[in-house]
């Protein structure tokens, strides 16, 4: 199976206390879009690479890609003011009929099987998300007071990538731009439409780096899949 994937990678390190774009931040010997990209680089059930990136990183994000020689950027594009309109320019650039994915830069763990489950969903259905059940117990709460308990085995916690047939997803993207309507993902847009959004169970370990915190996870993430790879062990996923 084949597919394309959309990476936004124009967001900043705000919540960081980062001055420049998050991604490139160091985890150990190379920044974090590098470990992203890396991943579908690798890949091959992907044909090509979009990074939709903010102009003031080009020449750091075309060193990159020439230095680490990711074949399969086909393209570097220019973002907008928000992720969703950034995703959308993506879009536009894409023409012959396929599977889209649109993964956060910002996430570089997500596993290739994972991928391919995806993908493999997203043939037959059109539309999926990768998610995991969430953990915690989630209340509903208003000026700091619970209103509801929810139902947690209901309750997904949803990552990227997200997956879709080209033609829905733009379908999609010109229907939010002709209503205005800004969603909290791309997931969102599609649900817009009316229609059926599948989940596929991903990994806990496909955080998105946000926080200072999330560094720390992180580096535990590769010291760990590093110690597995001299050991020779396998880690047993949770199915």
């Amino acid at each position: 199976m084949e597919y394309k994937v959309i990476i936004p990678a124009a967001g900043m390190g705000k919540r960081m206390g980062f001055e420049k774009n998050k991604l490139r931040i160091h985890l150990l010997n190379k920044p974090i879009i590098a470990y992203t990209i890396e991943v579908f680089e690798k890949d091959p059930w992907c044909s090509s690479i979009l990074l939709v990136i903010n102009e003031q990183d080009r020449t750091f994000m075309e060193e990159l890609v020439k230095t680490s020689k990711f074949s399969k950027v086909k393209e570097i594009v220019k973002g907008g003011q928000e992720r969703q309109e950034s995703v959308y320019k993506g879009l536009k650039k894409i023409e012959k009929e396929s599977i889209v994915l649109v993964h956060d830069g910002a996430r570089p763990f997500v596993h290739v099987d994972d991928i391919h489950k995806l993908v493999q969903v997203t043939s037959r259905k059109g539309a999926a998300v990768l998610a995991v059940p969430v953990k915690d117990t989630i209340k509903r709460v208003k000026e700091g007071v619970i209103q509801e308990t929810l139902v947690r085995s209901e309750l997904w916690s949803i990552q990227t990538p997200q997956a879709f047939h080209l033609s829905l997803l733009k379908q999609a993207y010109d229907k939010a731009e002709q209503e205005k309507y800004i969603g909290t993902d791309d997931a969102s847009l599609v649900e817009n439409m009316g229609h059926k959004v599948e989940i596929v169970k991903g990994n806990y370990n496909n955080i998105k780096i946000t926080t200072q915190e999330d560094l720390l996870f992180a580096h535990a993430i590769i010291n760990n899949n590093d110690l597995l790879k001299k050991s020779n062990l396998k880690f047993k996923r949770q199915k």
